[in-house]
């Protein structure tokens, strides 16, 4: 369940109520984890996995409601906000609304810069210890607006503010204030999981956003013509099955030689960042570490890419030396080769299975449950797919009568088919989407690749979320007993 489809009263999902009351939920049901998707400032497209930053925090997520009760924003103010829907996340009406409340809100926090250390801690201790990345995203906002929001490659090669000039900027300061408080939230939050033995799984795309702080402010660990300030190759995946023309991703890739001549300090402060908001981190795209297709930008096509060697197991024994519990999954699927699955097996790291997956009629598919072993996290569906009930519905014939099969089930009800079979399995941890739970159709699918328009927009009402205390909890609950799951096993 990412933060964003929870209930709110401002238009989005946020770190207030209803996230605390999901988290009194998981405990309830006998859940020892909840993992969301990355928290990172969305822009163009609102996907959590193109973000402005890998280490800033989203801004949309702040809770206004200890703000206002601090008298640094008014209820007045913030009706603005409670007009938009309630049913969904209107991202554009959200764009024009959000910033200029908030700006409200900064104006007076500096009349008045202590008024929220009760709550969050003090501001300049914020700043001064997260200085290594907040500087350099809170620079890179200031000249995106200042340069009327156009990526960084095209602002002119002489900024008419210097970066030090810039911190005394008011829109610097702005967004120092939004990363405080938003920290100071999510720090209140992760508190509130642990002291209901919740522990937190994050998601850590592999590659940055082109137009990001991370590559604006860091150029020489991508592959990124200096002179011209364009990049040379960009990330992708080749034809397959799913897809005959391939992807064309467009990230940046890495300098992976510069990045290990450095010892991978940047990619180990990245993960550093994301295990002091997370327990655990999902790292996306895994197979990129292994070999990643590399597509020239003068063809711009996913066809005519090449795989190019990765780091390797050199990145995660410096990874281990660093986290010696290597609180990581690997996001390994797709087309993935035992080059890949070997690295995986070697950094001692968990990989992914996903149930929606294994009823092609091939007995020996890795993710039916004869086959899955504890090497691998299993979930019904992820963000990426449809909900079980949605799948189940457009799937071919032969897909539905092989799940039937199967499972011995009649199909009435897929979801919760597919939950019983997910916890009686020998994957050491099971991970349920929230509408496999309610039992949802494909209205309530999160994303659909490959279609740019109309995604992480689904939002939980107040009803569903009482309803998966009432209803579901107890039942979730009996089954995590019975199958042994009420102890963590990783």
């Amino acid at each position: 369940m990412h933060i964003t489809s929870l209930p709110s009263p401002t238009g989005i999902g946020n770190l207030g109520e209803s996230a605390y009351a999901y988290i009194s939920f998981l405990k309830e049901a006998g859940f020892r984890f909840w993992q969301m998707c990355p928290l990172g400032p969305t822009g163009y497209g609102d996907s959590p996995y193109q973000v402005f930053s890998s280490f800033a925090g989203n801004p949309y997520l702040i809770d206004w409601r200890p703000i206002e009760d601090k008298g640094l924003i008014t209820e007045s103010e913030l009706q603005i906000l409670k007009e938009l829907p309630g049913g969904y996340i209107d991202y554009g009406d959200l764009y024009k609304k959000f910033f200029p409340v908030a700006g409200k809100s900064h104006q007076r926090f500096l009349s008045n810069p202590s008024s929220l250390n009760d709550l969050y801690g003090d501001f300049n201790s914020f700043v001064d210890s997260n200085r290594g990345w907040l500087d350099s995203y809170c620079q890179f906002q200031s000249l995106k607006k200042y340069h009327n929001n156009i990526p960084w490659w095209e602002w002119p090669p002489q900024h008419e503010m210097s970066k030090e000039s810039l911190k005394e900027e008011n829109e610097f300061k702005f967004h120092q204030y939004l990363q405080y408080i938003f920290r100071g939230q999510w720090h209140k939050l992760k508190d509130f999981a642990e002291s209901k033995d919740i522990q937190l799984i994050g998601d850590l795309p592999i590659y940055c956003a082109p137009d990001s702080a991370d590559v604006w402010s860091e150029p020489d660990l991508f592959e990124i013509n200096q002179k011209s300030s364009s990049f040379t190759n960009v990330a992708g995946v080749p034809p397959d099955y799913f897809n005959e023309d391939g992807q064309y991703w467009g990230n940046p890739l890495y300098a992976w030689d510069r990045h290990a001549a450095n010892n991978y300090s940047w990619w180990m402060d990245r993960l550093s960042l994301q295990l002091e908001l997370f327990d655990v981190v999902r790292i996306d795209h895994f197979r990129g570490f292994n070999d990643y297709w590399s597509i020239s930008t003068e063809t711009k096509n996913a066809k005519s890419g090449s795989w190019v060697k990765g780091p390797g197991l050199d990145f995660w024994k410096v990874a281990k030396s660093k986290f010696p519990s290597l609180p990581f999954l690997a996001e390994d699927l797709g087309l993935i080769s035992e080059e890949v699955r070997k690295l995986r097996d070697n950094s001692s790291l968990l990989g992914m299975a996903v149930l929606q997956f294994a009823f092609d009629g091939d007995p020996e598919n890795l993710y039916l449950p004869h086959n899955l072993s504890q090497k691998l996290v299993l979930y019904t569906g992820t963000h990426d797919n449809d909900t079980t009930q949605g799948w189940y519905n457009q799937a071919p014939a032969e897909i539905r009568d092989n799940c039937r099969t199967y499972l011995n089930v009649s199909g009435e009800d897929v979801s919760w088919d597919l939950i019983r079979c997910a916890y009686r399995t020998v994957s050491p941890l099971v991970i349920i989407p929230t509408q496999d739970i309610l039992g949802l159709d494909s209205q309530a699918r999160l994303n659909q690749p490959g279609v740019p328009e109309g995604n992480w927009t689904w939002r939980l009402t107040d009803s569903q979320l009482d309803q998966l205390r009432t209803v579901h909890a107890s039942h979730l609950h009996e089954q995590a007993k019975i199958c042994g799951r009420l102890l963590p096993k990783m």
